[in-house]
């Protein structure tokens, strides 16, 4: 076999006789293992931040939006407890009036 492909020995449990086999590769599989496994990593490296920055980009989106409601929320709550205030006023200053 050549350097680059590899070669392996079969040897048959009944007979003490090798068979070499060389195994076919694709240009992509012919680089070394550590190689591919570094490209493999780096590969999944790259989705896995791509995914990431995506979900955080999505959570910074919904807590401006949440942000966002809570102050139209309390926008509401503070005129309705301004008009709450004054009608409590005007309800006090027709009871004393009514007890002078």
């Amino acid at each position: 076999a050549t350097g680059d492909i590899p070669a392996y020995q079969l040897r048959s449990p009944n007979s003490g006789l090798a068979q070499s086999i060389v195994m076919a590769a694709s240009p992509s599989s012919m680089q070394s293992p550590s190689s591919q496994h570094a490209e493999e990593i780096t590969r999944k490296r790259e989705v896995r931040l791509m995914k990431n920055r995506e979900a955080a980009r999505e959570c910074r989106r919904k807590k401006k939006e949440y942000v966002k409601c809570l102050e139209n929320r309390v926008a509401v709550l503070e005129n309705q407890n301004k008009t709450l205030i004054e009608e409590l006023k005007a309800l006090k200053d027709i009871y004393c009036h009514k007890a002078e």
